[in-house]
């Protein structure tokens, strides 16, 4: 019998001047806004039905328990995905493109190696440097970017039109859930056909109520803030929504055997102590890797710790593609086939500026059971301000603290921080308990301290004379 994908692969060999592109593996980018891991089913959510088809995708691939994004805000974080550096080293540090020239990014050079590519959702943020993809609808042309529909009937079309090119296809597919405003909580005009793209927001498969909600440990009980957690859970679910919208597109093409699928949040949920900030609750991100021809399914990764930055490198061995010089990042693929790769056990991620262009230098050292922060603008004269002291958790926050000391320390903590922070996040996952001045922990902060520094003098980092300068005066 003819082998019809080799001969395919020949053909186009021929026409196109390059190797077996019908061999090269799909590529299905799926990203969320703002999801937080700990809001996922297989990663322990006490909130029941979240995000069953994450949960699919869990079971139906590799699981990362110990993953983390480089820097916990939208466009910096995906900056970072679509470079493979450090946002030091891209000039991607805030919501800008990239500032450094000739940056190579993800989807050309895949485009360079036979692929299509196509974006949903998110575009600008997700695009470093002035691109054209070969299809592009964003926000208003997906229902707000919350229209599981909509986000399924385009990734139809292209994967059917890249078959007929017979190139393989990379799509770059972004929920704009759950990004406040939260469902509930969001504006009506959504839900209308008379947007500038005449396409309406859906309501999530579920909504949840108050009371059917679990707190994370890092915010007060309180009934705002319970309001504002359920809307948040409505939305993770309408999140959840577009995911198993676009796997059933690869079932429905006949594609999804031979399609590389990656799943994670660009950080963690817009609330105190989470987004825009360095803490576990920051950074860590749910990271699903489904390739049913090469990755075994219910596979869980429980050691190795992967990063955003590893994504660019990861699709392009995928793809069999070169990596550029420069990148900071390196290929897990051999880690999703169940090998070991060495130093894999700490990350370090960072903060630089908020949407709003306030600056606040953050710099983290990760392994999976410490978190150590240093935070070069924390003078107690400087205030912290991000998006999500807009919502109602943060206002309800401030409310409560004047009659509830504990809250109150923790909006004065979440307000003016302190330049050195210690965690065991193994034994407190929500940093409840600074260790950076307890004598038990003496030792593990002074290793900090040195891989910190060594880690900011490797990169060339701007902030590691003021850091210098800080354990001077220790």
């Amino acid at each position: 019998m003819i082998n019809l994908t080799l001969l395919r692969g020949i053909i186009l060999t021929g026409i196109l001047g390059t190797t077996a592109i019908a061999a090269s593996p799909n590529i299905l980018l799926i990203t969320a806004d703002d999801l937080n891991c700990s809001s996922v089913g297989v990663y322990g959510c006490k909130t029941k039905d979240s995000t069953p088809n994450i949960d699919r995708l869990a079971n139906a691939g590799i699981r990362f328990d110990h993953s983390h994004v480089t820097i916990a805000v939208c466009q910096p974080s995906r900056s970072v995905w679509m470079t493979g550096r450090y946002p030091m080293h891209s000039g991607g540090e805030g919501f800008h493109q990239l500032s450094k020239p000739n940056i190579p990014i993800l989807p050309a050079l895949l485009r360079k190696g036979g692929y299509t590519v196509g974006i949903l959702g998110k575009s600008g943020h997700s695009t470093p440097i002035k691109f054209k993809w070969d299809m592009n609808f964003d926000q208003f042309q997906l229902g707000a970017g919350r229209n599981a529909t909509i986000y399924a009937a385009r990734a139809k079309t292209f994967v059917e039109q890249a078959a007929k090119s017979g190139k393989p296809f990379f799509l770059m597919a972004n929920s704009h859930d759950p990004h406040r405003p939260f469902y509930g909580n969001d504006p009506k005009k959504w839900y209308t056909k008379k947007g500038p793209k005449k396409s309406a927001a859906l309501k999530p498969s579920k909504v949840f109520k108050p009371e059917e909600v679990v707190i994370p440990g890092f915010l007060p009980d309180i009934p705002d803030v319970r309001l504002e957690i359920a809307e948040y859970f409505s939305s993770v679910r309408r999140c959840d929504d577009t995911v198993g919208a676009l796997l059933n597109i690869l079932d429905e093409t006949g594609v999804a055997n031979n399609t590389l699928v990656i799943f994670l949040s660009d950080n963690g949920m817009a609330f105190p102590f989470a987004k825009t900030n360095c803490y576990l609750h920051s950074t860590r991100t749910p990271f699903l890797v489904r390739w049913p021809a090469n990755i075994k399914a219910g596979s869980v990764e429980q050691t190795q710790m992967v990063s955003g930055i590893d994504i660019t490198p990861t699709i392009l061995e995928v793809a069999g593609l070169k990596q550029p010089a420069g990148m900071d990042g390196r290929s897990f693929l051999s880690i999703c086939q169940g090998k070991q790769q060495p130093a894999r056990d700490r990350v370090y991620t960072q903060f630089h500026q908020t949407a709003a262009k306030r600056q606040y230098e953050m710099r983290t050292v990760q392994t999976t059971q410490f978190g150590y922060i240093y935070n070069a603008w924390a003078n107690q004269e400087t205030p912290f301000k991000n998006e999500s002291m807009n919502g109602r958790t943060y206002k309800a926050m401030q409310a409560a603290g004047a009659s509830n000391a504990a809250i109150q320390a923790r909006v004065k903590l979440f307000l003016t921080r302190i330049p050195e922070e210690l965690y065991d996040f193994g034994k407190d996952p929500d940093g409840l308990n600074n260790l950076a001045k307890s004598p038990e922990y003496r030792k593990q902060l002074l290793q900090f301290r040195k891989e910190m520094t060594d880690w900011m003098i490797k990169q060339n980092d701007p902030e590691q004379k003021k850091y210098q300068s800080f354990l001077k005066g220790k």
